[in-house]
């Protein structure tokens, strides 16, 4: 996993609209510090927190009956 990136109050302040962007690119968080003490974290906004319930919603694609037998025959079906 990347080291988060940290920088300066004072560097953040003069580069502010190109942290941003590159915080929106790469996906990462970048620490602000104040004499070297972290005082926040810019971090990319996420439209909806991502769960792991539904999200493969709609990736599926279904072709024929799931339930219809495929029309060969099974020993377990002769007893």
């Amino acid at each position: 996993m990347a080291k988060e990136k940290t920088i300066g109050a004072g560097e953040f302040k003069t580069h502010c609209l190109n942290l941003i962007d590159e915080v929106n690119r790469s996906r990462l968080p970048i620490i602000i510090t104040k004499h070297g003490k972290p005082l926040a974290r810019l971090v990319p906004y996420a439209d909806e927190p991502y769960t792991l319930f539904g999200c493969m919603k709609g990736s599926v694609v279904v072709h024929g009956d799931l339930v219809d037998g495929t029309g060969e025959e099974w020993q377990a079906d002769g007893d």
